[in-house]
């Protein structure tokens, strides 16, 4: 979730850059930089770190024009380094480009780039081609050169664009990243968020996605994606700036749940295609994958439990073990590590310090190793031999939500990549499930568009003290997900249990005051489950069944029913950890809590 910011006025540039990139710091990034047109010049400034690096370098040496656009980076492709910074250039350095998003294709174009055009390239990231096509394309008319370059892209995107030879006109386009213009008088802005320009202007337009958008002093065109001219009408933004941080939502946890729609399409982007599972990242051979006889996946907290859904993909996939282990434990029962394993860590952050430690001491033994993180250029990612990123954009709640749900994503397309290279997996079978998780982003939407009612269910349960969450299999492993949610922000003490286990100590526990989450989505077990619940309503306990659209048979047995849309069974986690996770903010909410900031915790525990 990089910020993007541009201007053209009559005031100087560069200050007003800054300021719109400090508005945006609470996105996270690890890089930024300006590119500004000053006189016959286009001056690009730009370094690893935070603004306050940025601020050093803009002391030695400050642009002054009243054109430019500034970035700050969330790196995906190309570690953070000041080259992989923004803005991007071409070979001319006439032109600059800002991108937030993923160009899915930017392998294949700069080779076309580089072999048919002699055009050279300088940093690690897809961002560059974009600059280096607007560059090859123009002749004469800079948004037509924009067009044209983005009618060969595949992915998402944000950009904004300024030429020298056009210093009176800021060019920006999107597709699904979010893209702002502000509007003044004898000034208007481009951003990537509302708190940006809210110094400035309280107008704006929301452009939408196929548009383009050419500004400048005193207009702003808008073009469609067959280049019509579109009316649009001004939004008039009236939160106070700490608000439209949070994009309008009271915490930053309502809305990084409410971004998991996006963040579905951000890890599923370029890696499913041509129904077949596509890691670049990864280049495993056959008879590697055919060596390894056991997996571990080890992790710590909310990554954890992503792995206890990891096991079974990766067992009913591959038809080989798997082993799941708490980070802080792993090195201490002396794990039987060698070649013949592949060893997974999973972090949000790329930076806890138990899996970091579990990661050396596994290459330390020679198995093969693999990181998945959110976070281009942590430490785990640098230390383990292969990575997969998450690109879910960084997470400022201290609970993890899309980071979960993107970790879960992340393992069912490695488990499947890796049965694609052993041969082990049926293709009817992979078919259901790629087309499942395409289906994703628009499942989830579904959910959250019936947020409210996780209110009133928090309300009817925010004087427990104790709350158990029940389920088998893949229905247990989300159940410790959402126990860990509502313990962590609400504070009300929440466990999970196999359902199966209810009659071996915990039904004991069990009373009128002990509301039971019951998930019974898996079909195989869903008989089984039911008659767990029907041992805790026999002792009076408030019921909420979480169960798939269009069951009626659990609304016999428990108090209230929620309802995930039906997609493939094995695919139901990743949709049916929402409710969870709504229903414990709501929770935490009706509870006073601080729920983006519970007591006690951190959001990346990086001492062992």
């Amino acid at each position: 979730m990089c910020g993007i910011v541009g201007y053209i006025g009559t005031q100087d540039v560069t200050s007003i850059l800054m300021s719109g990139l400090k508005r945006l710091e609470y996105r996270g990034y690890d890089s930024a930089g300006v590119a500004v047109i000053e006189k016959n010049e286009l001056s690009v400034i730009k370094t690893v770190g935070k603004l306050t690096n940025l601020g050093n370098k803009l002391k030695e040496r400050t642009p002054h024009g009243h054109i430019g656009i500034g970035h700050t980076r969330w790196a995906t492709h190309g570690r953070p380094s000041d080259v992989n910074s923004h803005p991007h250039q071409g070979i001319s350095k006439e032109f600059a480009v800002v991108h937030n998003g993923i160009i899915e294709n930017y392998l294949e174009l700069k080779e076309w780039l580089v072999k048919e055009k002699g055009h050279k390239f300088h940093s690690e990231t897809d961002t560059e081609v974009i600059a280096h096509l607007v560059e090859e394309f123009y002749e004469g008319d800079l948004i037509e050169a924009v067009r044209k370059t983005l009618a060969k892209v595949c992915g998402s995107y944000a950009i904004g664009v300024i030429a020298l030879k056009e210093p009176d006109k800021l060019v920006a386009a999107r597709k699904d990243s979010p893209l702002i213009v502000g509007l003044g008088k004898d000034e208007n802005f481009i951003a990537s968020d509302i708190p940006a320009i809210l110094n400035y202007t309280r107008d704006v337009y929301l452009i939408e996605d196929g548009e383009v958008v050419e500004v400048t002093r005193n207009r702003v065109k808008i073009l469609d994606a067959d280049n019509n001219l579109v009316k649009r009408d001004i939004f008039r933004v009236e939160w106070d700036a700490e608000a439209a941080e949070k994009g309008g939502y009271e915490h930053f946890m309502l809305k990084e749940i409410c971004e998991q729609p996006e963040a579905f399409k951000k890890t599923l982007s370029g890696r499913i295609i041509d129904g077949k599972v596509k890691l670049n990242e990864l280049n495993f051979t056959k008879e590697q994958v055919e060596k390894w006889k056991k997996v571990f996946v080890v992790a710590c907290g909310t990554a954890y439990h992503s792995g206890l859904i990891g096991k079974p993909l990766i067992e009913d996939f591959l038809k080989i073990p798997v082993e799941v282990d708490i980070a802080s434990e792993f090195r201490y029962r002396e794990p039987l590590l060698n070649e013949d394993t592949l060893a997974v860590f999973i972090s949000q952050s790329g930076e806890t310090a138990d899996t970091l430690a579990a990661l050396r001491e596994a290459r330390a033994k020679g198995a093969t190793t693999l990181a998945i993180t959110n976070v281009v250029g942590s430490t785990i990612s640098r230390e383990a031999d292969y990575t997969i990123y998450l690109w879910a954009g960084p997470e400022i709640a201290v609970a993890s939500t899309k980071a979960y749900t993107t970790m879960l994503i992340a393992q069912y397309l490695l488990s499947i990549y890796l049965a694609q290279v052993k041969g082990t997996m049926p293709e009817e079978k992979e078919a259901k499930i790629l087309k499942a998780l395409q289906e994703l982003p628009c499942k989830a939407e579904e959910i959250l568009e019936q947020k409210e009612k996780y209110l009133r269910l928090a309300e009817n349960m925010k004087e427990a003290e104790h709350v158990f969450f029940i389920g088998r299999g893949y229905d247990y492993n989300i159940a410790q997900e959402g126990s860990l949610k509502l313990k962590e922000i609400s504070y009300i003490h929440a466990e999970a249990y196999a359902a199966g286990e209810l009659k071996h100590g915990t039904l004991a526990l069990v009373t009128e005051e002990t509301p039971v989450i019951a998930i019974a989505l898996q079909e195989k077990t869903y008989e089984k489950t039911l008659s767990n619940v029907k041992e805790v309503t026999a002792r009076d306990a408030y019921v909420i069944g979480l169960a798939n659209e269009g069951d009626q048979e659990i609304l016999k047995t428990v108090n209230e029913a929620i309802y995930i849309p039906k997609i493939e069974n094995i695919v139901s986690p990743i949709l049916a950890v929402i409710p969870l996770q709504l229903l414990s903010y709501y929770a935490a909410c009706v509870r006073g809590c601080n729920v983006d900031q519970p007591r006690n915790l951190a959001k990346s525990v990086t001492v062992e």
